[in-house]
């Protein structure tokens, strides 16, 4: 019989054996975890994103007690759009490895994308408490409890703030917004006057506290501290702007218009400050009829003064506008804004756009040359200067300016500004003889904007003349007639096209089509109809329409007086002559 020491022995010695096969269990199944999870990051390295994916749900199944794996699936999961698995899976992390700081701030910015912000706080709570020098943590929070209406908290956290950044200005008034909105006026008041205390020789910080006064229903008080504060410094802003705030409210207009106008002229007022005082003196006097007088006479006392800058001569000119006056009483203010900030594009730009409309090419010319000292990046000067100079036919001195326009380009540039560069460019290097260049012109322009009609037109029209690449010109002149079906200029090239490609019954459809459309046709479209009239068969009206076309003769600039002699001789010979 088996003794009891043996038998005690026997049961020791199997049960260490299960113990050590349990760990040895174990071992392996934490190893294979490590070698997929790794390789898992491998494939993530190397861009194989599927791969990665799928290995790390592999270690999912391996190991379920692991965290690392849950919050790399999460990731893959927000990346997908898949967010309620992307939020399961970082819950999961988390619950596995509840002080990991990444896990924690991953899931609470899960939360707050879906404006759970309720579940976030407490994560963030534990966050900082896990990382003391995380002060953004503590800014989050204010904001979350913030958006919670729980202010309590609120001031809990800003307190903490405090304690790590001493007292501040941003501090106090944020607390003292918290003390005021959940109703403790005595606390809101005293959170600010602690402040002003602080700092009793900045007066600043008595109009601080004095806001908080009015705020909270003690208004003498808080006059009063405005009205020592003027009596000390009458420009300080912000005792100015409370007492304007304060007569406004009152709608005592006279003492209103009173700080308006010191305010206007404060030597402590910013540019933001007298533009926001002007829109408020706009919006009452739009509200009480419209009467522009008095609203021009504060623009004109603060552009008069030494306070005159760019944005209020902008935003005087902007007024007038709106009001419509005299577009030269205009340009006078935006001059003015000129003179004050050279480089100012956006004034700049406004004065090349009433120029334009006026036809003042020569001051168009003048307003973007300077602009090219002032503002060489903005390309839209160049392309104003061209067109001006194209349009005096200036045509070195435009060409010029598109040309130094194209430096300044970039991926950025507006395609449609940039083709109509390359375009106009073409049209100009045509008319000075130089086709091939002209070519590559039209092909940049339609790279940049492949649907520029204009472009397509001419660029078609001038293969033509030339008779080379005729089927690449017939299918670019007829997506201008399928853009613009009605336009008598497109169907003239593509009938043209039709033409010089001898389809002469479909060229007298579309010569047809153009004369219709233009009841006052060029001598150009006229000849064009009697070369196709003739080559399709009908001599007489062919006859008729190239007489048409020496009659406008002298009214198209297109003719010259070779052109005539041709034109001439085809009516006297009834035939059709290549010129």
């Amino acid at each position: 019989m088996m003794t009891r020491k043996i038998a005690i022995w026997l049961m020791l010695t199997v049960g260490w054996a299960a113990v050590a096969a349990a760990q040895d269990g174990r071992h392996q199944v934490q190893s294979r975890y490590d070698l997929f999870f790794l390789d898992a990051i491998c494939q993530q390295e190397k861009g194989n994103l599927d791969a990665a994916f799928d290995l790390l749900r592999h270690c999912v199944e391996i190991d379920s007690t692991r965290s690392e794996a849950y919050y790399y699936l999460a990731k893959y999961y927000a990346h997908l759009k898949k967010k309620d698995a992307a939020l399961v899976y970082s819950r999961k992390a988390v619950a596995l490895d509840p002080d990991n700081a990444t896990y924690l701030e991953t899931l609470a910015n899960a939360y707050i994308g879906r404006r759970q912000y309720a579940e976030a706080i407490p994560l963030l709570e534990r966050l900082y408490d896990k990382n003391r020098d995380r002060d953004d943590v503590l800014g989050f929070l204010v904001q979350l409890y913030e958006e919670q209406e729980d202010y309590d908290n609120a001031i809990r956290i800003l307190s903490k703030l405090e304690t790590i950044e001493g007292k501040s200005e941003r501090l106090s008034f944020a607390k003292s917004d918290f003390y005021t909105r959940k109703g403790d006026k005595r606390a809101a008041i005293a959170e600010m006057k602690t402040l002003a205390d602080q700092y009793p020789s900045d007066l600043n910080y008595q109009c601080y506290y004095a806001n908080t006064l009015y705020k909270n229903g003690q208004k003498s008080k808080a006059l009063a501290i405005y009205d020592r504060v003027l009596k000390e410094q009458p420009d300080n802003r912000t005792a100015l702007l409370a007492m304007l705030s304060h007569y406004d409210q009152l709608k005592d207009s006279i003492q209103a218009a009173r700080y308006t106008e010191r305010v206007l002229l404060s030597n402590d007022a910013t540019t933001q400050d007298r533009i926001a005082v002007m829109r408020q003196v706009i919006g009452g006097s739009e509200l009480s009829g419209g009467d522009s007088t008095e609203v021009l006479r504060l623009f004109h006392t603060i552009l008069d003064s030494k306070h005159a800058d760019a944005d209020m001569a902008l935003f005087c000119a902007g007024y007038m506008d709106l009001k419509k006056m005299p577009t030269d009483s205009i340009s006078r203010v935006l001059e003015q804004a000129l003179r004050l900030e050279p480089d100012n594009a956006a004034v700049r730009y406004q004065l090349v756009s009433y120029a334009w409309q006026a036809e003042d090419k020569d001051r168009v010319i003048a307003l973007c040359q300077d602009a090219r000292q002032y503002n060489p990046e903005e390309m839209a000067f160049y392309y104003y200067q061209g067109i001006a100079y194209y349009q005096q036919k200036k045509l070195d001195d435009a060409l010029n300016a598109f040309q130094n326009g194209i430096g300044v380009i970039t991926q950025q540039s507006d395609p449609a500004i940039v083709s109509d560069f390359y375009a106009v460019m073409g049209d100009i290097m045509h008319q000075k003889g130089m086709d091939r260049e002209a070519f590559a012109a039209y092909d940049s322009c339609l790279q940049w904007k492949d649907d520029n009609i204009g472009c397509l037109n001419n660029y078609a029209y001038y293969l033509s003349e030339r008779g080379i690449r005729l089927d690449e010109a017939e299918q670019m002149s007829f997506r201008t007639i399928k853009a613009e079906p009605k336009n008598a200029t497109y169907l003239d090239t593509y009938a043209w096209i039709l033409f010089m490609q001898k389809r002469y019954s479909e060229a007298k459809i579309y010569i047809d089509q153009t004369l219709q459309c233009d009841s006052d046709s060029s001598a150009v479209m006229l000849e064009h109809a009697g070369d196709i009239y003739y080559c399709a068969g009908d001599t007489d009206q062919a006859v008729r329409l190239w007489s048409q076309a020496l009659e406008r003769f002298a009214a198209d600039t297109e003719m010259t007086p070779e052109h005539r002699q041709v034109l001439t001789r085809k009516i006297k010979l009834k035939k059709y002559l290549k010129e």
